[in-house]
């Protein structure tokens, strides 16, 4: 059989997609041993994990992308899932490093403005999650600053603020919320989980991975495998398998 009559016989094949928004934290996640890989792994044959993490960015540069990677034609039943994980630099301190800092308000309201977007584009709330901030370990990060001529530009404390913002639009929202800020502190030296005091180590990967994936399983869990397992193919007739 020729290839384009086997491709018009058979249906398109499209893998539903979790999308993965955020910025640096979310662009490493598909290094060694990262978050994003780890999904990858686990939802290989049932989704695309698409990375869309951009280092450095913040909401106020994120809600402009939005609509330019998840448009109105962008088939709305084809996403299983999106998460939105900014914080870690619109908290940057005014002062000392006002290009990336955004205004607690204005976060909350970029984050909300987010979700109220995905929604008219007809995905639902119950495919959201919204990532806080970890927790920042101050002498870590004072030390990665001042080897580049600055002076310490976050605190753990500013952080947090904008990680109880994210929880409590998600809350308004209606959409699913995972507080790395809280839960990485929960009883816990959380210095582990960083590789530099901001971004996270191995530990603070899998620690992240295992938290969404038990958020993400329940939603996901029920997606077949796509395309038969390869001892279920008729191999003497694989056009009545796969076609």
């Amino acid at each position: 059989m020729a290839l384009a009559e086997a491709g018009a016989r058979g249906r398109l094949l499209r893998w539903p997609r979790v999308v993965l928004f955020g910025d640096s934290i979310t662009e490493y996640s598909f290094q060694e041993n990262g978050w994003g890989a780890y999904l990858a792994e686990r939802l290989v044959r049932k989704c695309d994990v698409v990375n869309r993490g951009i280092s450095g960015y913040n909401t106020r540069w994120a809600k402009l992308i939005l609509p330019r990677l998840i448009t109105e034609s962008t088939s709305a039943d084809n996403i299983a899932a999106v998460t939105i994980f900014f914080g870690a630099n619109d908290s940057a301190l005014k002062e000392l490093n006002p290009k990336q800092h955004v205004p607690l308000e204005e976060y909350a309201a970029n984050l909300k403005g987010m979700v109220q977007y995905l929604k008219s584009v007809d995905i639902t709330a119950d495919r959201i999650i919204l990532i806080t901030p970890p927790p920042l370990q101050e002498s870590a990060w004072e030390k990665e600053c001042l080897a580049k001529g600055d002076k310490l530009n976050r605190s753990n404390a500013t952080t947090g603020q904008y990680a109880q913002a994210c929880v409590q639009v998600a809350r308004e929202c209606g959409t699913d919320v995972l507080d790395l800020w809280t839960l990485m502190q929960k009883n816990q030296d959380f210095s582990s989980y960083l590789s530099d005091g901001l971004h996270l180590s191995t530990k603070g990967n899998s620690f992240l991975a295992a938290q969404l994936w038990s958020r993400l399983e329940n939603k996901l869990s029920a997606l077949p495998s796509l395309l038969p397992y390869w001892r279920d193919v008729d191999h003497t007739n694989p056009e009545a398998s796969l076609l």
